[in-house]
């Protein structure tokens, strides 16, 4: 069976500064991988370039059997949950809207908005605009759209940032529920004690490289 991530001798550069360099990546169905490093390593560029949003300048990159460079992203894409750092909510629209909307772009049934919001803790904000939120209840959301698509790969960068105690197991129940169904995840964090408990195994991005 062909890995959920592979990524070989990969190289992005911006500008003629190299970001990432010979990088290569390997996540097979039901693992949970933990990547650290400094800030500016390049750890949000990897999941970007997983999430099929940033071509590699050089080597291959293929996510659930898709080359990222190819037109065939647009359709994988669907299948990825990506959940970055800075919220992804349409500030106008409220927390419900914001998953409606969500559900019709993917094709999926909007009568379980509801539903995930209350997973999360929102069921009560569902018609609160998300610019009228705190950061901690836009993650909150973000968390809900994911339990919404039920993405075969996990993206989280800095998934517990923002968080109060008590959300701190949405991350841990998401990643299950994912890994559970044979999909996998890959966590971005500084908050390596929390993120170990959750990985099978973490890597180290130094100068653009894993270790």
């Amino acid at each position: 069976m062909e890995p959920l991530v592979r990524l070989d001798a990969l190289r992005v550069d911006v500008g003629s500064t190299p970001i990432l360099r010979d990088l290569d990546l390997v996540v097979e169905s039901g693992e949970t991988v933990g990547l650290f490093g400094a800030n500016g390593a390049g750890k949000t560029t990897v999941l970007r370039v997983v999430a099929t949003l940033r071509r590699p300048s050089a080597g291959t990159a293929r996510v659930l059997g898709v080359d990222v460079a190819s037109d065939a992203r647009f359709e994988v894409r669907r299948r990825i949950g990506y959940v970055g750092h800075l919220p992804g909510l349409y500030p106008d629209l409220t927390l419900a809207e914001n998953l409606g909307f969500a559900a019709e772009v993917l094709g999926l049934p909007a009568d379980r908005v509801g539903e995930v919001l209350a997973q999360v803790g929102l069921a009560g904000a569902a018609d609160r605009l998300a610019s009228a939120c705190s950061h901690g209840m836009q993650r909150r959301a973000e968390f809900a759209r994911q339990l919404l698509v039920e993405p075969e790969l996990l993206l989280l960068d800095e998934p517990h940032s923002a968080l109060d105690v008590d959300a701190v197991d949405l991350v841990e129940g998401l990643v299950a529920r994912v890994v559970e169904r044979g999909g996998g995840a890959i966590l971005v964090s500084h908050d390596r004690d929390r993120v170990a408990k959750l990985a099978d195994r973490c890597v180290e991005l130094v100068d653009g490289r894993l270790r």
